[in-house]
């Protein structure tokens, strides 16, 4: 077997899909064959003596490499992508995406001919050219290849075409189909070039033909050497010397926070994800994005579940059966850098996510508010809430607690006692209700500081966007909790508290 392992050394793969506009912002995951072969190739022309290494040596190499399509072995990657303004001639600018796949460094990518062997001399070629192969993909690329011994081998491969991706145990076929270029065996592009020369080309006359004439070269090499323009200028939708070949790879191959929200992994309690927008929206506005944020959520959970009863209770609220009201998720905006914008979104399930619950989460990637407003939010990770403390605030362990969102009490007020007492009560009885110790103290702050400014709970949206919803607090409180044992987050009370009101933040001790 042949084996090439691939490092990224900058942490990333750029390579456009081939016939895709760079503005959808896809990536080739994995690496086409089709891309790897003109890599070496122009490695060939650009790095190594041709004197010591003859072009026939090449074109052995390159047929060999096209008898039959490899296989992958596939490091964690995130699909992600950074936008920007790119000048043209004429002086003003356009948006660009630029679409990658974000893979650490020190991870290897696995590309494999299983019934492929290579004899010392073609070999010997090929670490020359892996040796001296700058980039794969686009120039930002780089890349650092080598061919492994035998034993270094990996025994699994997880991406495969479709017809070798059989599950040994169900005898099931399993994975996301995406379609690679790959060069066509040696023999059959020439047979097939044959006779298209002869059949079509032959008849033709003028400009068409020699142009035609020009992308139809008699070796399969020479035929990867064509220029993508020359190819289009011809008319050609794909290079007449490639074909698509179907492959199937693991589902969430562009999702590494899924590998922490697979059945692994069955005590998950929480998921964070960092959010973006121009600009990110305030903290005063918690509850609005809460709601979007819950809304997409179940609008995600819909399209993989037609069945609506099939949805995660843990994130609908709904069938948690008696005595589990706060068990399901808590959807709570978070200020991470506290610069007075939403930068992140926890969602917290003390009752715990199931695998179907983590993999919605896995596929979300939009929040859409109201008036048209859109935010990008992309999954860090899914985990226990200890595994968040050391990034968020809102997931710490402390004996103190402040507001970030006003507190609005959860029953009405009775005419007595007073109401600084039964705000206190309530306090005491949402705790016992969640298996939290009750508070020691409580400080009613008159306002908090964002952005370095006072904010009142005035300044703060206080409803939510649900008609006929009883709501004993229209006006909202800023709290600090003192507790006489540390509390872990994240806590959230009051009405709403389920959509960012009411949310706290672990202080030290005070």
């Amino acid at each position: 077997m042949l084996a090439i392992a691939f490092r990224f050394l900058a942490g990333r793969y750029h390579a456009n899909p081939w016939g895709r506009h760079v503005n959808e912002a896809d990536v080739e995951w994995p690496p086409a064959p089709w891309r790897l072969c003109r890599a070496l190739i122009s490695t060939w022309h650009y790095k190594l003596d041709a004197a010591e290494y003859p072009a026939g040596r090449l074109e052995s190499l390159i047929d060999r490499l096209s008898g039959q399509p490899p296989v992958y072995r596939l490091p964690p990657a995130v699909h992600a992508h950074t936008r920007h303004y790119m000048p043209q001639w004429k002086g003003s600018t356009s948006l660009v995406f630029d679409a990658f796949a974000r893979v650490a460094p020190d991870q290897e990518l696995v590309m494999a001919w299983p019934a492929l062997e290579l004899e010392p001399e073609p070999a010997s070629l090929l670490d020359a050219l892996l040796h001296n192969l700058g980039y794969l993909g686009r120039a930002e690329s780089w890349v650092e290849a080598r061919r492994l011994s035998e034993d270094e081998i990996p025994a699994d491969f997880d991406c495969r075409p479709d017809e070798m991706a059989l599950d040994e145990e169900t005898g099931e076929i399993r994975g996301e189909a995406v379609r690679l270029l790959a060069p066509r065996p040696a023999a059959d592009y020439v047979q097939w070039r044959d006779q298209r020369v002869r059949d079509e080309v032959a008849a033709l006359r003028g400009k068409k033909k020699k142009q035609l004439e020009a992308t139809l070269p008699p070796s399969l090499s020479d035929a990867l050497r064509i220029d993508t323009s020359d190819l289009q200028k011809a008319g050609w939708s794909r290079p007449p010397a490639g074909e698509f070949v179907s492959y199937l790879r693991p589902v969430d191959c562009l999702r590494p926070g899924l590998a922490a929200a697979s059945p692994r992994v069955p005590a998950a309690t929480t998921a964070r994800f960092l959010l973006t927008a121009k600009p990110l929206p305030r903290i005063e506005d918690a509850v609005r994005v809460g709601e979007a944020f819950r809304a997409a959520v179940m609008g995600r959970a819909r399209k993989l579940f037609e069945d609506e009863n099939a949805i995660p209770p843990e994130l609908s609220g709904h069938g948690l059966g008696e005595g589990n009201r706060h068990g399901h998720a808590f959807y709570l905006p978070e200020d991470a850098d506290g610069d007075g914008r939403i930068d992140h979104l926890l969602v917290h399930a003390p009752g715990g996510l199931s695998p179907a619950a983590q993999r919605v989460l896995a596929r979300l990637s939009v929040v859409r508010g109201r008036g048209g407003v859109e935010w990008r939010v992309l999954l860090e990770a899914c985990g226990r809430r200890d595994d968040f403390a050391a990034h968020s605030h809102q997931a710490g362990v402390s004996r103190v607690w402040q507001s970030v969102t006003p507190y609005l009490r959860p029953w009405h007020l009775k005419k007595r006692p007073a109401e600084q007492e039964q705000l206190l009560a309530f306090l005491r009885k949402e705790c016992r209700l969640r298996g939290l110790p009750e508070p020691v103290g409580v400080e009613c702050l008159p306002a908090i500081r964002v952005r370095g400014k006072p904010r009142r709970a005035i300044h703060f949206h206080r409803f939510r966007n649900k008609r006929k919803l009883t709501q004993p607090d229209t006006r909202g409180a800023f709290l600090r909790l003192h507790f006489a044992e540390p509390v872990p987050g994240p806590l959230a009370l009051g009405f709403g508290c389920h959509y960012g009101l009411g949310a706290f933040t672990a202080l030290e001790e005070v």
